[in-house]
C-alpha cells in the first residue's frame, strides 16, 4: 500500500522576491516545483499538495485597493482574495503537473477550492500577525502607514517590512472528505491553498467567510491529520532546520525526535515569523498520529524522501 504524503509548498517558493511577481515568473517557478513532485510520484507515494499565498494575496488585495482608490471599483474582501489566489496558484500547479503527467499516461492533478473553519473569537482577529504581500523599506513602510493608519506592519526576518493581517488557528478542513475521495480515485490533489479560505459557522449553522489569512503550515498539518497522511513535508528556504541560526555555533538538524524539537522550540531557536509556525505544525501532526515530518527545500524533495537530506522529525 502506498504511503500518503502531504507536501506544503511555500508561497515564497513561487514568488521569490519583489522582482519575480509576474505570472510568467510564477509559471517558471511552479514548473521547477512540478519536477520535484513528479520525481516523488515515481516512487511509492500518493501525493497531496498545499501551497502558501503570502506574497500573492498581498498583491491581490493591494491591486483591489488601488482599483478602488483610482477607479471607484468595489473593494474585494480579503477572504475573496484568498479564494482568488487559491484558484490561481492551484491552476498553475495543476497545469504544470498535468502537462508532464499526460506524457507518461499516469495520474491527473486536480485543485479543490478549500474552506477552513476557524473560531470567530480567535484572539488573532484582535492582534493581527500574519505577514502578506511585498517587502517594503522602512521609508516606504512609514509612507504606507501614514496613508493607511489602520494597517499593521512587521519587520520580516531582515528582508524588509510587510503588512500583517489576522491569522486565526484552523479548526476543520471543510472539504477534507472530498479530498480523501479524490485521493482514493487516484488523483494528485492540490488543496487548502493559502491556508484555506477562512470561514466561521453562524448561529444557523451556515458557513460565512471572514477576512484573514490562515497559516498554510498549520492548515496543511490539520489536513494531513484529517486525511490520515503518513508523512508531512514542509518546504522552506533552507535544506535543513538549524539551531543557533546565524551564530558561530549554528548546527543543521538531521533526524530528531518530537521531544528534542519541542525543546529547541522552547529554547527560542525558531523565529516566530518564519520557522516557528512550521515547527508548531510539525509537532501537532506527529502528536496526533503522524509518522514523520520532513522539512527541506522544494528542490531537495526527492532526496529528502529517500532520507538523504532534510530535517526529519519522528515519533518514538
Amino acid at each position: 500500500m502506498k504511503q500518503l504524503v502531504v507536501v506544503a509548498i511555500g508561497g515564497n517558493s513561487i514568488i521569490k522576491d519583489n522582482g519575480s511577481q509576474s505570472v510568467m515568473h510564477q509559471e517558471t517557478a511552479v514548473k521547477e516545483v512540478a519536477k520535484s513532485v513528479l520525481a516523488m510520484l515515481s516512487s511509492d507515494f500518493d501525493i497531496v499538495l498545499t501551497h502558501g499565498n503570502g506574497p500573492q494575496v498581498g498583491l491581490d488585495l493591494r491591486r483591489a485597493e488601488i482599483a478602488h482608490e483610482q477607479e471607484g471599483l468595489p473593494l474585494t474582501p480579503l477572504a475573496n482574495c484568498v479564494a482568488d489566489t487559491q484558484g490561481g496558484i492551484g491552476y498553475l500547479i495543476q497545469q504544470a503537473l498535468n502537462n508532464c503527467l499526460s506524457r507518461s499516461g499516469e495520474k491527473t492533478a486536480v485543485t479543490v477550492i478549500t474552506q477552513v473553519e476557524v473560531d470567530k473569537n480567535d484572539p488573532n482577529f484582535i492582534h493581527p500577525a500574519k505577514p502578506i504581500g511585498a517587502f517594503f523599506s522602512a521609508t516606504q513602510c512609514e509612507e504606507l502607514k501614514a496613508a493607511h493608519p489602520d494597517w499593521h506592519f512587521v519587520e520580516d526576518s531582515g528582508r524588509g517590512y510587510r503588512r500583517v493581517v489576522a491569522s486565526p488557528e484552523p479548526k476543520r478542513i471543510v472539504e477534507a472528505e472530498a479530498i480523501r475521495a479524490l485521493i482514493n480515485q487516484g488523483f494528485v490533489v492540490i488543496g487548502a491553498g493559502g491556508g484555506g479560505i477562512p470561514v466561521i459557522r453562524t448561529a444557523s449553522g451556515d458557513y460565512q467567510s471572514v477576512d484573514a489569512v490562515i497559516d498554510k503550515d498549520l492548515s496543511t498539518a490539520l489536513l494531513a491529520r484529517e486525511i490520515s497522511a503518513d508523512i508531512l513535508v514542509i518546504t522552506t528556504g533552507v535544506e535543513k532546520v538549524c539551531i543557533h541560526f546565524g551564530k558561530p555555533e549554528q548546527r543543521a538538524l538531521g533526524e530528531v525526535t518530537v521531544e528534542e524539537m519541542a525543546r529547541y522550540s522552547e529554547e527560542g531557536h525558531f523565529p516566530p515569523g518564519s520557522m516557528l509556525p512550521k515547527i508548531t505544525a510539525s509537532l501537532a501532526f506527529l502528536r496526533q498520529g503522524g509518522k514523520r515530518v520532513i522539512i527541506t527545500t522544494p528542490e531537495k524533495l526527492p532526496e529528502a524522501l529517500r532520507g538523504e537530506t532534510g530535517t526529519h522529525i519522528v515519533s518514538i
